[in-house]
């Protein structure tokens, strides 16, 4: 079973030829709207990749609220730990240029609401052995209190240190397995990797002083993780990118699904890493990710 802690948001998309500089206005091609979130988005990746999934978080009692939970509703996700704020529901505001790569800013409405108690209530409901996966979308003391609470739980922790903030590095200290894209590890690493040796090395000190799995994503160049004293690599496909905005997301909750679901680690990555590339093919965080029948068939 595998519990998602974290935001629950609604995306509003504009797509233009190129991202604009400061200070410049460029002509939008297309605008949509798109239930998001980095806790929802990686919750619907998790039940989409095959497994029980509970969201816990929280929307406002405004228009976007049931829209944010339509499609984690319709895939079976269990929202009854998902609470009513009186702020509004998190909304984010996305570019997407025509390469594919996105500019995104994140209004925290009813996610800024969480509390340290919420935090032991949802870990009070789950079961040692279970999967906690977080994000840094939420409050840092509730993602703190979480930490805590799942410990003396015996529950497993993953973090996705994005989008990152200045808790970040203390934060994946807590963290059973930190999954991280390049710029964020060199951050919580403190040694910015110059090659692949020197992020290696990196990898090799971190997780021999303190025995934490890390998961670094490297965009089309796959991935690279180190776990038991053992690095590990995987490749995702080679595509055209249209729209990178869900790949993290995606990555993060078939990782989980992965692991809950008897998987080992390498089979994990790679099945990550392949889920990552399709739910680069379509616009969108949660319309693009795929369903494990797509992910497997590429496998």
């Amino acid at each position: 079973m595998i519990t998602v802690f974290g935001s629950i948001n609604m995306d509003l998309i504009a797509t233009t030829a190129e991202l604009p500089k400061p200070g410049e206005t460029v002509p939008g091609q297309t605008f949509s709207t798109a239930a998001g979130g980095k806790g929802a988005n990686q919750a619907l990746a998790a039940r989409r990749a095959g497994s029980r999934v509970k969201m816990s978080g929280a929307v406002g009692s405004d228009t976007f609220a049931d829209p944010a939970l339509e499609l984690l509703k319709a895939a079976g996700t269990d929202l009854s730990s998902v609470l009513k704020a009186r702020e509004p529901t998190g909304t984010a505001l996305v570019l997407v240029g025509g390469d594919g790569e996105n500019m995104i800013v994140v209004i925290p409405g009813a996610n800024g609401t969480i509390t340290a108690d919420e935090a032991v209530k949802t870990v009070d409901a789950m079961a040692a052995g279970d999967i906690l996966m977080l994000q840094l979308e939420i409050p840092p003391a509730a993602v703190e209190a979480v930490f805590k609470a799942a410990r003396e739980k015996g529950v497993t922790t993953i973090l996705n240190t994005a989008p990152f903030t200045k808790e970040a590095v203390r934060l994946s200290s807590l963290a059973d397995i930190v999954v991280a894209n390049e710029t964020e590890f060199d951050l919580v690493s403190g040694e910015p990797a110059a090659s692949a040796e020197a992020r290696i090395a990196a990898l090799n000190k971190l997780h021999s002083e303190s025995g934490q799995t890390f998961v670094v994503t490297l965009g089309g160049d796959g991935v690279i993780a180190i776990r038991d004293g053992e690095i590990l690599t995987a490749k995702g496909l080679v595509i055209e990118p249209v729209d990178t905005v869900g790949a993290g997301d995606t990555f993060c909750g078939y990782l989980a699904a992965s692991l809950d679901q008897g998987l080992t680690f390498a089979q994990a990555l790679r099945r990550a890493a392949v889920a990552g590339s399709l739910a680069c093919l379509s616009r969108g965080a949660q319309p693009s990710i795929p369903l494990a029948e797509a992910v497997d068939q590429k496998l």
